[in-house]
């Protein structure tokens, strides 16, 4: 088995599509996570991330094949981050990404099966998997997935801890200020500012637990009334992916006399940091 972490990042683009606009921006939010994930990784770092981006018009074959790519190489981690939007089988039996050129009639037939993403990381040649997600969901889908039981049994799976956000998506126009994923306000946009700045008064390393309640406060103050029209999935005992407080590394700094060229070597992104002791 080899060390380090395996990264797949998509976000499909549903293309022009009205009722598909939620996924809009997922593209933006895809390359967000690409470039800030890797750097903040506790006991990897960017050196120690292989990254795969795959472009937001990809189709689902393309999106399966890079991801059962990165699944068939040795690595301590496999992590998958999905943007989006999801669209239910007309029977509500399996969900769906929707891809780029989907039309409402052919959508779950083109998406990427999340059934397929979930095998994939099952059967991957990994010892632990955590799959990122940022998505929404129409009406339909959305009433597919507000079952629990239906829900656990769509999306879950006991090898692959779930770390992100599934919202409701609205179109029209009470719906035009809707926030999509990778949009401003969005689960990987938040992400990604918390992991920048840092969570001051936390430990060193920060795992999705301990990240996901400063992620709520962030996204309920973005949301407002319609917080309660998202699910918010947050891993158990698996998905500890350790995450770097560059809060924490300032608090450290903060009172020793340092050089101005030492704080540069101690800031740059690709200066070596030690996990904790487990």
């Amino acid at each position: 088995m080899g060390g380090g972490i395996e990264l797949v990042v998509i976000g499909a683009d549903g293309g022009p599509e009205r009722g598909y606009a939620g996924s809009a921006e997922a593209g933006a939010g895809a390359r967000l996570l690409a470039e800030a994930l890797p750097g903040r990784t506790f006991d990897a770092g960017t050196q120690g991330c292989r990254v795969t981006l795959v472009p937001p018009d990809a189709d689902a074959n393309a999106m399966l094949t890079a991801l059962r790519q990165a699944a068939g190489r040795p690595a301590r981690w496999l992590v998958v981050c999905l943007l989006g939007q999801l669209v239910a089988d007309p029977r509500g039996r399996r969900i769906a990404l929707v891809t780029a050129g989907s039309t409402a009639d052919n959508a779950y037939r083109r998406g990427l099966a999340w059934d397929w993403v979930v095998s994939a990381m099952v059967h991957g040649d990994q010892e632990e998997t955590l799959l990122l997600v940022d998505v929404v969901a129409d009406r339909e889908t959305w009433a597919v997935l507000a079952d629990e039981e239906a829900a656990g049994e769509l999306i879950g799976h006991s090898r692959v801890p779930l770390w992100g956000r599934i919202a409701r998506h609205r179109t029209g126009r009470r719906g035009r200020d809707a926030v999509r994923p990778g949009g401003e306000g969005s689960f990987s946009q938040v992400l990604g500012r918390v992991l920048d700045h840092g969570v001051p008064g936390a430990p060193a390393a920060l795992g999705p637990q301990e990240l996901h309640p400063v992620l709520e406060y962030e996204l309920g103050r973005r949301e407002g009334a319609a917080a309660g029209e998202a699910r918010s999935l947050v891993p158990g005992d698996g998905g500890r992916l350790l995450m770097r407080n560059r809060a924490a590394v300032r608090g450290a700094l903060a009172g020793l006399s340092l050089s101005e060229e030492l704080l540069a070597v101690l800031w740059r992104e690709n200066a070596p940091i030690d996990p904790p002791n487990a």
